[in-house]
Formats: structure tokens, sequence, C-alpha cells
């Protein structure tokens, strides 16, 4: 990004918490932070003075003055001690706040509008949200507050020692061409110019860390994805054999990371070696500039401890961007990720449903649908459908025809699509795809899913023996990873139950009974129409025994054209 445009980028993720709900008491925190940065440097002013003092004693051999300076070092140090842990206690109290509210945000987002779901069938670049959403936010806010407040205290640093050191230098005159000229506070001055050289050859010498840095955080990402990915799908690669084409995987990606690592290491080498000869450097100018005065008596040695140590605060202060350079290069790439990723949630909340959905009437009717591909291919034109409260309706037809993209589009998360689809005023309706989505956490929990409601045991006991779950009554609170408890066809089973509970008005399914034999299928499709008599059912499917379970079929070609028919 160009430096205006990271600024600005900076700015937009920046503000948000600043001018929240929050805004106040988060103000109000930050303040006092701050202010206990600037005490900092206050009580670091007094500690210079107290060099002063404390040499000039030790010079003049001041016995009766060394005890009570040791006291004063002692009173003052203490108290830096404890303003410096809460300075950085509260510090963290805010980054909490921060993270937890932009996280709250950010989520919000990603969930809001299936903003999440759009990003895939739009073939988004935005690589791994759940990591930009859990390290990359908390990173943004780590390294924000660390630069802010370093460069407030750095400036107030700056500001309060650059008079001490502007008084301790005095002048220096330079004889030039039988002209002589007085520089006055030649100290302050020469720190300034050398800073000034130093942050401009930091730039140059680190500028590629921020690139280096964004790549470095994208390949660990795509590794662990890589991990998760065989964790999520571990018996499908048992069943295939398929180590060995995972082992490859894992070491070309993992040989990215590592290639990316080793020209990081090797730029952060090259900076670290400026930085590191520019630090020890400003070690020994300050005591070369101040020896003539030294030793020409101007000044004690209480003087020349002093000089050195204001020299060395001044230096610090204007040599900050030199020495955060690498944590500024960080911050950089995490604002890159972060603006991405929310330019293009912007793009996807900007993409309204294709169907517009209305409750009016007492059937289920879809007028004038159209579905597309997001190549604009057209896989159903101009269909018009009229069910009835307890219709049956099967959808049929060959693979790659739009049989579940035409469900995604009725259930208003496929945007590539048009049409109007009239409900009965408030219909619930219940969307079952071929692999039901097992949440983590109780057997309880995943009966009622989306739904958080929670039913009677007897209710649940009723329920799981109507679906043929009866074994795992027991373990109704039993908390686990269900989709790798229960096989396939059980978590078919369970998604039935769900329906038994949620008592919709119509429901959607996609393949739903695929991993059930064809006796246990129809024993599903009859119980619906026992216990919930009155709702519609749609089915997408292949078995020719599902015409048996449904009064119509619905062919779609996938050309666009569709035969509706009795069964």
């Amino acid at each position: 990004m160009e430096k205006r445009g990271a600024l600005r980028a900076f700015w937009q993720l920046f503000r948000g918490y600043w001018n929240s709900e929050h805004k106040w008491k988060a103000r109000g925190l930050l303040a006092f932070v701050i202010g206990l940065n600037f005490f900092g440097v206050y009580l670091l002013v007094r500690l210079n003075s107290w060099y002063n003092e404390f040499y000039n004693a030790l010079q003049q051999y001041q016995a009766d003055q060394f005890w009570p300076l040791v006291g004063e070092f002692t009173a003052l140090a203490m108290l830096y001690i404890v303003i410096a842990v809460y300075a950085i206690y509260l510090r963290q109290a805010v980054q909490i706040n921060w993270r937890t509210w932009l996280t709250d945000a950010y989520l919000s987002r990603w969930l809001g509008g299936q903003v999440y779901y759009r990003l895939q069938v739009q073939n988004s670049d935005t690589d791994n949200p759940d990591q930009r959403i859990s390290e990359d936010i908390s990173q943004f806010v780590n390294l924000s507050l660390q630069l802010l407040i370093g460069f407030l205290k750095q400036l107030t640093t700056l500001a309060a020692f650059g008079v001490v050191l502007w008084n301790l230098s005095g002048s220096y005159t330079v004889e030039l061409g039988g002209w002589e000229f007085v520089i006055y506070g030649y100290m302050f001055w020469f720190s300034l110019f050398y800073s000034g050289i130093g942050t401009g050859c930091a730039h140059l010498v680190g500028r590629k860390l921020i690139g280096l840095n964004f790549e470095q955080q994208r390949f660990e990402a795509d590794f662990r994805f890589n991990m998760m990915r065989v964790r999520e799908n571990s018996e499908s690669i048992a069943f295939y054999g398929g180590e060995s084409a995972e082992n490859k995987g894992f070491h070309e990606r993992f040989a990215k990371v590592i290639s990316n690592f080793w020209q990081l290491m090797k730029q952060t080498k090259i900076l670290n070696f400026y930085v590191n000869g520019y630090a020890q450097l400003a070690v020994i100018v300050p005591l070369i500039l101040a020896a003539p005065q030294y030793f020409a008596g101007g000044i004690a040695l209480g003087g020349l401890m002093q000089t050195v140590s204001a020299f060395g605060r001044v230096q610090d202060a204007l040599s900050y961007f030199v020495e955060s350079y690498d944590t500024i290069a960080q911050l950089a790439a995490v604002v890159k990720r972060l603006t991405a990723f929310t330019e293009h949630m912007e793009v996807a909340e900007d993409v309204k449903a294709g169907i517009v959905r209305q409750e009016e009437g007492q059937q289920l009717a879809v007028e004038d649908l159209q579905v597309q591909l997001p190549d604009s291919r057209v896989l159903l034109a101009d269909c018009t459908l009229n069910l009835p409260a307890g219709s049956r309706l099967l959808v049929t037809g060959s693979s790659g025809c739009g049989k579940s993209t035409l469900l995604r589009t009725l259930a208003g998360i496929w945007p590539y699509g048009k049409g109007k689809l009239s409900l009965k005023a408030g219909s619930k309706l219940l969307f079952l795809p071929q692999r039901p989505y097992l949440p983590l956490g109780s057997l309880r929990r995943a009966l009622y899913y989306p739904g958080t409601a929670a039913g009677s045991d007897e209710k649940l006991q009723a329920v799981l023996q109507t679906v043929g779950l009866e074994k795992f009554v027991s373990r109704l609170d039993e908390i686990d990873d269900w989709s790798r408890i229960l096989s396939l066809g059980e978590q078919q089973r369970l998604a039935f139950a769900r329906v038994l509970l949620t008592k919709p008005d119509w429901v959607f399914l996609d393949e739903a009974t695929s991993a059930l034999d064809e006796p246990r299928e129809a024993e599903m499709y009859q119980m619906l129409a026992k216990e919930l008599p009155d709702m519609g059912v749609v089915s997408v499917g292949h078995r020719s025994t599902l015409f048996a379970q449904h009064q119509q079929e619905l062919r779609l070609a996938g050309d666009g054209s569709w035969i509706l028919k009795a069964i």
C-alpha cells in the first residue's frame, strides 16, 4: 500500500473503538495510562538531576552526602518501578477491552448476512478469515498501543531532556574563514541530526520487512489450515491411504514458510546490524562531544555524567522509529491483511440475495425464479411453482444441473439468482444438508441446533427413540465432538430429530438420507408424514425409492429448462 493509503487504512481500523459506545471509558483509561507514562518521564528527569549531585559528591569525597543520595535514588527508583508496572498493566487492560470490541465487530460482520458463506461463493482471495479475526486483530491492538504509547512517551522524553541537554551542552565556537560561529545547545542539534540520518537509513534498510511479514503470516496460516483439513477429514484420508499425498502437501506449504522466513531472517540481520551499530555509536558520541569541556574544567564529573545521560535519553527519543522499525513493519502487514479482509466483507455485504421473499397467501409460491452460476451460466429459468401446505416435491436431475443450488436460492444464501418466494405469514423453514453440522458441545445442544431452547429429557428421549438413536439417551449432556462419534447415517437421523423438535412449516432436504439404507430412508419420511402431517417437504435426491415418498417431481435439465409433473 502507498504511504497515504496505509495511514488511511490504519485510521479506519483504529478509530472504531474510540468512537464507539465505550468511547469515554476507553479514552479515560488510555489517558490515565498515558499520564502514568508522562509521570515516569518526570521521574527520569529527577534521576538525571540525581546523577549530577551523586557524581559530584563522589568526586569531592563528600561521604556525608553518599547515603542520603542513595536513599533518594532508592525512593525514586521504587516509585518509578510502581509507575512502570501499572502503566503496562493498565495498557493491557485497554488492550483486552479494545480487542474484545474489535473481535465482536468483525465476528458480527463475518457471520451477519452469511458473509462467511458469500466469501467462499464469490471465490474471494481472502485466506484464513479465522486467523485474521483471532491473530491479526490481537496483533493490531497490541502493536498499535505499543507504538502509540511509546511514541507519546518518547515525545515527552524529547521535550523534557531536550531542555536539559540544551542547558548542559552550552555553546560551541566554530572558526570558518576568519569568522567565528557560536552554536548554542550544540549537543542537542547534533543528536537531532544524527537521529534524522539514522531514521532515514533504517527505512531504506528495513522497508522490505513489511512485505516479508505479510507473506510470512499468510504462509503460516496456510500451513495450519492444511493440517486442520487433515484432522477434519481424517477418516476419508485413511480410507484412501492418502498419507503420502498429504505429507507432500505439508512439505510444499512448509517449504514456503521456511523460504520466506530465511528471507525475513536475512533482512532482519541487516537491520539488526544497523540498529545495534547505531546504538553502540550513540554511547561513545556524547563522551567525545563533552570531553573538551570536561578536560578544560568547564564541567565537573557530575555534569559530564548528567550530560551523557541526557544525551542518551534524547537520542533514544529521536531514535524511536529506528528501534521500532521492525514493529512498524509488523503492524503495516497486519493492517494490510485486515484492510483486505474488511474490503472483501464489504463486497460480500453489498451483494444482495437474488430472491425476494414476502409473506402472503396460504402456500409456498415461487414466481419467475432464475438460478445462475457465478460465471453467468443459467441453471434454471422462469420457474413458477405453487405448493399447498403439506405438499411433497422431489427435485431430480443429473449431477451438476443445479438441484442443490436451487435450495440455496430458496434459502436466500445464493446471490446469483432472482425471483419471488411467497409464504404464509410466520412460516418457519428448515434446510437439511447432506452432511449435518454438529456444533461442539453436548448432544443436547446438537439436537436443538440452530436454536438454543432446552426441552425436557422425556421429550428428547422420545425424539431419539423415534429416529432410532435411543442408545444415546444417557449421553445427552456429554460434551464431545459428536461429528466424530456419530456415523454419517446417525448424523442424518439426528437431523430428522431436529425437524421433530423444530416443527417447521416447510423442510428442504438436500440428499439428507443418502447415508441411510432404503428401509430406514422410507421410515424417516413416513415418520415425518405421521408426526408432522401439515409440514411441506421439498427433497433433492437420486434414488428411485424417493418417488414413493413424494407427490410431484421437478426435473431440472441444467440448461435452464425444467419439467413439473405429478408422481
